[in-house]
Order: C-alpha cells, then sequence, then structure tokens
C-alpha cells in the first residue's frame, strides 16, 4: 500500500477498515518514511502507530520493468514489493503507478475503489459524503471519475 491512498484513509476515517482477517495489509518501509516526514503529529503517522495488523517489510531492490517508468520511491517499492508476492493487490492511486502495475500484470486498487468495497461490505453507508471531503484534502479526481465511482457505489 502507498502512501497517499493510507492518508487519504486516514482522512475519512476508514484506514480501520482495511484491518480484515486474511488479508494483510503490507507497507514497505520506504512508504512509512515518506509517511514519517509529516512528523509524529501527523494524522497518517498517528493512525499507523495505532495499527498493529499493518505489516512493514523492507523495500526489495527496485526491478528495471519498474525503475524505467519514473515512478516516485514509494510507488516503486509498493510494485516491488506486490512484484515478490504473487496474488497480492497493489494499493495506489498515481496513474502512472496503475499503467505500470498492469503492465506486469500486478491487480491494483486506489483509494475511491476502497470505499466502494467498503460500502459493500456494510462499513460505510454512502460513498459520496467520503467523495466529497477528499477534494478539499487534496484528492484530485475529474467528475467523470467521481460520477463513475457513485454510479460502482450505487449510490
Amino acid at each position: 500500500m502507498n502512501a497517499s491512498p493510507l492518508n487519504f484513509l486516514t482522512h475519512v476515517g476508514l484506514l480501520e477498515a482495511l484491518d480484515e482477517p486474511g488479508a494483510p495489509v503490507v507497507v514497505p518501509d520506504r512508504v512509512i518514511d515518506e509517511i514519517g516526514a509529516g512528523g509524529a503529529s501527523d494524522p497518517a503517522v498517528i493512525a499507523l502507530g495505532a495499527a498493529p495488523w499493518i505489516r512493514v517489510v523492507p523495500t526489495p531492490p527496485i526491478p528495471k520493468e519498474v525503475s524505467d517508468w519514473g515512478l516516485d520511491p514509494g510507488e516503486s517499492a509498493v510494485l516491488a514489493v506486490a512484484l515478490e508476492s504473487p496474488g497480492s493487490q497493489a494499493i495506489l492511486d498515481d496513474l502512472d503507478a496503475r499503467h505500470c502495475a498492469a503492465s506486469l500484470g500486478v491487480p491494483t486498487q486506489g483509494t475511491l475503489g476502497l470505499l466502494v468495497v467498503a460500502k459493500q461490505l456494510g462499513l460505510i453507508a454512502e460513498v459520496r459524503p467520503l467523495v466529497d471531503r477528499l477534494r478539499p484534502a487534496g484528492f484530485y479526481m475529474s467528475q467523470k471519475l467521481a460520477d463513475r465511482v457513485l454510479r460502482a457505489a450505487g449510490e
């Protein structure tokens, strides 16, 4: 899982929704370093400290087929971990990182997709209020994407 989904899920109060038995949440140490740059009082730093079910792993060497994409270090680390763990899913929001993952056969999910899944699981009643809270927090999404997500959520 990359920093952006961790930060945004924390912002909307849904980080705990990832704590599903049998579905480990793995975060490369490089992503933890990125989040930690926000300081000890950063909400994501605090949330991660309170989430013992998140497993932090060392960042493996970044394969050339990932580094060639010029992604940021956290995204590259997430993809390197996913490539070492067949059957895993990379949680990424960045479009280039998702294209890289697709080229490598790594399934992905983003923050918005996780909101839809949370609704399907009955963890939240509505996606729309959370989508509305993400924009002012710095989450970029086109209106077309927002509409597609809300349709997927049945809203």
